[in-house]
């Protein structure tokens, strides 16, 4: 359970979740996970093959926090995102075949195929939007969660960021506002050890992000990002101390992403023995396969990525069908409609 005044730990967690969550939910989220990595590893196949363009920031290794962050949310609860987004939209429910024709351009996309990989947003499941601005995503959190207090609708937001995004000043302009103020935020820092190229342990002077709560009198936990069972914890925790109007909460999770920052990094900053540790001994999708297995649940993760794979591969046939917005499009959606 969170308190205020909580001192920053790492947690671990067995396989008896604090939520009360069944047997086939604990599948699924295996499902979903697989579901983020096969649609990375097909968004850089179309990327590769010219059918998608500008950049865009691969998740692969960091599905464990894209569930885990959202899994436990209801519809109505909000999601602030980043450039490295795909993993929460999916966790939050936004449509795949919807990203899918957002990325290669399509009418059909999220955003009418206008806004391209780090700015996929959908209103209907509560994905406030992702974000090419480092940083940007704390104020906006903050602001949704302003007007859910002041309106009183029960909703909380979760506001994903990575480490790098914590030296910003939005993050501390807003992580005081919202302590101030006792808002129903969960600042989410995906810490996967790395701000583009630089390590983290050049770039702040503490062990833990999780410490910087305390100046603003907001607990700060940090978690292993990469077992699912700690991430769900955590998340019930936090929310219950959200949900209960204590204010806000600082979640650091540490994390690796497999890919480089983006589809331009060459990645000469890493070895090639770090990435292959963290591959192999601390993939979030092998070790959630293994807890479930070691439970007594039957997986067979072969065939699982098998079938997420066909289907990605029918999506983007589908895509391929549809529509690029004509000239005009360019001109819709720059300012609101209203009556002056």
């Amino acid at each position: 359970m969170i308190k205020r005044g909580t001192n920053v730990k790492m947690i671990e967690m067995s396989i008896q979740t604090k939520a009360a969550l069944s047997e086939e939910q604990l599948r699924q989220y295996l499902e979903k996970m697989v579901e983020i990595r096969v649609f990375e590893e097909t968004i850089q196949s179309l990327y590769d093959e010219g059918e998608i363009y500008g950049t865009m920031h691969l998740c692969t290794g960091e599905e464990a926090t894209a569930i885990g962050g959202t899994a436990l949310l209801e519809k109505t609860d909000w999601i602030t995102s980043t450039h490295r987004n795909h993993g929460h939209c999916i966790g939050k429910g936004t449509s795949v075949r919807g990203m899918l024709a957002e990325m290669m351009g399509r009418t059909t996309g999220t955003n009418g195929g206008k806004g391209g990989s780090m700015h996929i947003a959908d209103m209907a499941v509560g994905n406030l939007g992702s974000n090419g601005i480092v940083g940007a995503g704390f104020p906006i959190a903050t602001g949704a969660a302003l007007s859910a207090k002041m309106q009183g609708t029960g909703q909380v937001v979760v506001c994903f960021a990575g480490d790098g995004a914590t030296n910003e000043g939005s993050f501390h302009e807003a992580l005081n506002l919202a302590s101030i103020w006792q808002l129903p935020v969960i600042f989410f820092i995906e810490n996967n050890h790395y701000a583009m190229s630089s390590p983290i342990e050049k770039m702040v002077n503490i062990d833990h992000l999780s410490e910087r709560g305390a100046a603003y009198g907001i607990p700060g936990v940090t978690i292993d990002g990469n077992d699912l069972l700690t991430v769900l914890d955590a998340m019930n925790d936090a929310l219950a101390y959200v949900r209960g109007g204590e204010g806000p909460v600082l979640l650091e999770a540490m994390t690796y992403r497999h890919a480089g920052h983006s589809k331009s990094d060459k990645n000469l900053y890493r070895t090639e023995a770090e990435i292959e540790e963290w591959q192999k001994a601390n993939d979030p999708i092998l070790r959630w396969a293994e807890k479930l297995q070691a439970a007594g649940l039957a997986v067979d993760l072969d065939q699982l990525y098998q079938e997420k794979r066909t289907e990605l591969l029918e999506l983007v046939a589908e895509v391929r069908r549809d529509p690029f917005p004509e000239a005009a499009a360019l001109y819709q959606h720059v300012y609101a409609e209203a009556e002056v």
